[in-house]
């Protein structure tokens, strides 16, 4: 018989998460090893010295669990298993032992607001009585009106339609998104403690953190209260909702703090967490809950100077009131891809400014998150076939815009045709269609380019580990005699100075120092220079 042993803490380390580059890996759509046309784990294994390479620190993998798929593995029915569709159990090991070889840490999804409807827990809660037990995990609640036809209260999911639906004996239960993915109860004490079993079962196999996803939504308020007429509610929003960001929910991170505080390495929890304002985000990384939080004011921010400079001034001095780094991000698996946004139709513009907003958001001070394939250019597949999207939302009303498939479309690593070595020659087609057009944004294509954005941002993150500057530290905006042009943004960090000109007009300025890179090359006249429009400068003071 073996005895488990009991996790120890040492003494803290530096913080790597504090300015650490995490590279997030949509798992379906990295890199496919089987044949299937779908990603899978064993791919991911294959290709990560691209992603050492690219000079990331760690890397964040989406749910490849157990699951139906209903919503692209975010309904999880085993956490403890791996779903076959990306492999087993020791494909998950080995990659998490080969990230570590490349000195890439490991981040994964835990998905606490809901399960699966195929959970074993939720199958054991339809066959129970109304009342019963194994109902006390889940919201099961009886209906309104005369006869329970109604649901118990106005809330709508974030996918369109109704946040309830009824089952045959009358009750009804919330799922805040699909109703294949119904809400958990914290509430009740064995959602506690099964959580804290998962999170140790995968700290046991060496990973490093986990993202957690809805950490805002795990909470819900007091009786269930009516929201009344308004908008749709949204999962990044401004809205005020009795089902998300409620104060319990910190309760829940402080415990999880404490586990991962149990385990050596500093392991470290990311909240995928949406709050009305800085501030009560900044609740989410005080210094007993997370660590880290998605700045997704900054993801939402418009292309304009005065708003950036905005966000980032309030995201700053909301965590450092409670010493944690702000988390900058500009795209992932759920949003239109920042090129396409920051283009409005027009991908040349669009890649300009999505080059400039990347070296922006490497030299901000804390940690920096980048979504697969940006760092390629690559845009917004807007065109996919009504027939092979898999987004619900897609499927409803009048919820999310349903077009998240767009920024999920597999990685073009090599090649003149699909899939781009996504998946061995011969393969299905992949599950998603790659336009004919990424023949030129590949891997292959892109490396030793120096014009090229993949070359850009292996230049950019190499001199983020070089410079002392960067990373976590202070920050001052500047103000270069005579003022500088509107639409213009210019901050130091120790040694270091950053330009950015928003503008669809080159501006003139005064050097700043030795120019060590830029999105777009500025014009240099002795004492002056001439930044090109919508780019960003890197400099050396």
């Amino acid at each position: 018989m073996t005895q488990e042993l009991a996790p120890t803490r040492t003494a803290p380390e530096r913080g790597w998460w504090r300015d650490a580059v995490i590279y997030q890996v949509y798992v379906r759509s990295f890199a496919d090893s089987d044949g299937d046309g779908i990603g899978d784990l064993r791919g991911i294994r294959e290709r990560l010295p691209h992603v050492a390479a690219l000079g990331a620190d760690a890397v964040w993998l989406t749910p490849f669990y157990a699951s139906p798929q209903a919503d692209g593995g975010y309904d999880v029915a085993d956490y403890r298993t791996v779903d076959p569709l990306f492999g087993s159990l020791d494909d998950a090991a080995e990659l998490i032992n080969a990230a570590h070889d490349l000195n890439l840490r490991v981040i994964v999804d835990i998905v606490p607001n809901h399960t699966s409807d195929q959970h074993a827990w939720f199958r054991a809660a339809l066959a129970d009585q109304q009342g019963g037990p194994a109902r006390e995990r889940y919201h099961f609640h009886p209906g309104r009106g005369a006869a329970g036809e109604l649901p118990p209260n106005d809330w709508e999911s974030v996918f369109g339609g109704p946040a309830w639906t009824r089952t045959p004996d009358g009750d009804w239960y919330l799922h805040l998104f699909a109703p294949e993915q119904p809400d958990l109860n914290w509430h009740s004490p064995e959602v506690h403690e099964e959580f804290d079993s998962i999170l140790r079962f995968w700290l046991g196999l060496g990973v490093d953190g986990f993202r957690v996803d809805v950490a805002h939504g795990m909470v819900k308020a007091e009786g269930l209260p009516d929201i009344g007429a308004r908008e749709q509610a949204k999962m990044i929003g401004s809205q005020v909702l009795p089902f998300f960001d409620q104060d319990g929910v910190h309760d829940i991170h402080r415990s999880w703090r404490r586990l991962l505080d149990s385990y050596d390495g500093e392991r470290i929890g990311v909240a995928e967490a949406w709050a009305p304002s800085p501030e009560r985000l900044a609740l989410y990384v005080r210094p007993d809950e997370l660590h880290q939080a998605f700045n997704f004011q900054f993801l939402n921010c418009p292309w304009d100077a005065q708003a950036m400079r905005a966000v980032i001034e309030t995201s700053l001095a909301a965590t450092t009131l409670v010493g944690a780094p702000t988390t900058w991000v500009l795209s992932n698996h759920d949003v239109v891809r920042h090129l396409t946004r920051y283009g409005g139709g027009d991908e040349t513009l669009g890649l300009r400014r999505a080059r400039a907003a990347a070296l922006l958001m490497l030299a901000l001070p804390g940690s920096a998150y980048l979504y697969q394939g940006e760092e390629l250019g690559l845009p917004e597949v807007t065109d996919l076939p009504d027939e092979v999207r898999q987004d619900p939302s897609f499927f409803r009303t009048d919820g999310q815009d349903g077009l998240r498939d767009g920024s999920r479309v597999p990685m073009p690593w090599s090649g003149d045709v699909p899939p781009f070595g996504f998946s061995p020659d011969g393969a299905a087609p992949s599950w998603l269609p790659q336009p004919d057009a990424w023949k030129s944004l590949t891997v292959e294509a892109q490396t030793g380019d120096p014009h090229s954005t993949l070359e850009l941002y292996r230049s950019a993150l190499a001199l983020r580990r070089e410079l002392p500057g960067l990373g976590d530290g202070p920050m001052t905006w500047e103000q270069p005699p005579g003022g500088y042009p509107d639409g213009l943004l210019m901050f130091s960090r120790p040694g270091f100075v950053c330009t950015l000109n928003t503008t669809p007009r080159p501006a003139e300025l005064p050097t700043p120092g030795r120019l060590l890179i830029a999105s777009e090359a500025p014009a240099e006249d002795g004492a002056t220079v001439t930044l090109p429009a919508d780019s960003c400068a890197w400099w050396a003071i």
